[in-house]
């Protein structure tokens, strides 16, 4: 393990707070690298083609998605593989050779959803170019009431649409643990391992939640961007599709690399193999606790918040693009 996965695992030591603490940390600290690199292309690119060469650019990034599908694809593969070898009783030796496998899924699972935000940056900045070509705006100026307060707006989107997935995966995990717990509580010798579980109230239980609890933050995607051309015009929905880009970016970057942390420090403590690790105590330890604590938080951040802001960002932009001569013609029904 690398160093900041390291350390996120040595602050398990004095418990979840300093868990969560050093975790939000590494998360902010990680998106310095990864948006110097996407403005240093978009600044080159820009200088090159104009808008067109940053939409070049996008292709280039998206020329990558066979890769990124691979090394997405890996995490949950070996971490499948984990948790198929400690149902089935398998030794410990090759729990430790999948946790291993699974950290390494950690680690390109995050460097994937790095190339997959950053292509959505690169592709909504050239839908933004084309929405404004096609509205017939010929200049946003960021001084402009209207203009800044849709940034603001844009930039509180991807907090928002974070929040209410977020909060959606933690109903499922409710509803999850009330049912296991009635099912130890009602099934006769679950406990002991003399019956067996009912699973498929468990699955539909998470399949329901899946598709129920995506509709409030797919409708905020779909409505904000109607919502705002329609009522305050081209130059509004401008600075809210500028806001959520630069906002929605940052948010994924540092969600996703929070949560690949708090699940490696996890591992790490569990594996054991150095005398750090060691140190951190083995499973059930204070520090153990700790570590996974700060894994059930970050496992809605890495899987669920943070990718789902490139649909955010991107989908917007197309929606704006696509209704750009209504908005053009008919918006700004109060804010003219």
């Amino acid at each position: 393990m690398r160093s900041p996965v390291r350390d996120v695992a040595d602050s398990c030591r004095t418990g979840a707070a300093t868990n969560v603490i050093f975790g939000l940390a590494l998360g902010y600290k990680s998106v310095i690298v990864p948006l110097l690199a996407i403005a240093l292309s978009i600044y080159v690119s820009f200088t090159l083609a104009s808008i067109y060469g940053i939409a070049i650019a996008a292709l280039g990034m998206l020329s990558t998605v066979a890769t990124g599908l691979a090394i997405d694809a890996y995490g949950p593969i070996s971490d499948n593989a984990g948790g198929i070898a400690e149902m089935a009783g398998m030794s410990r030796r090759i729990r430790q050779r999948t946790d291993a496998l699974d950290a390494a899924g950690n680690t390109t699972a995050a460097i994937g959803k790095g190339f997959a935000i950053g292509s959505a940056a690169l592709v909504s900045l050239a839908l933004f170019g084309a929405f404004v070509s096609r509205a017939g705006v010929t200049v946003i100026n960021v001084l402009s009431p209207k203009v800044f307060a849709g940034m603001l707006a844009g930039g509180m989107l991807p907090y928002w649409f974070s929040a209410m997935t977020m909060k959606s995966v933690g109903s499922a995990a409710l509803k999850m643990v009330e049912e296991v717990r009635r099912q130890f509580s009602t099934i006769p010798g679950l406990m002991e391992g003399r019956a067996t579980p009912d699973y498929a109230s468990c699955v539909r239980i998470s399949t329901d939640a899946s598709l129920r609890e995506m509709m409030p933050p797919g409708a905020l995607v779909l409505l904000a961007p109607l919502v705002v051309g329609t009522f305050f015009g081209v130059h509004t929905l401008a600075g809210l599709l500028a806001g959520a880009l630069v906002s929605g970016v940052q948010v994924a970057i540092s969600a996703s690399n929070s949560g690949g942390a708090w699940d490696n420090a996890k591992k790490y403590i569990e594996a054991g193999a150095s005398e750090h690790a060691k140190s951190l105590g083995p499973k059930g330890s204070e520090a153990h606790m700790a570590a996974v604590i700060g894994d059930t938080i970050g496992d809605p951040l890495k899987d669920t918040s943070g990718p789902s802001l490139n649909i955010l960002i991107k989908l917007m932009a197309v929606e704006s693009l696509v209704f750009a001569p209504f908005f053009a013609a008919h918006g700004g029904l109060i804010v003219n």
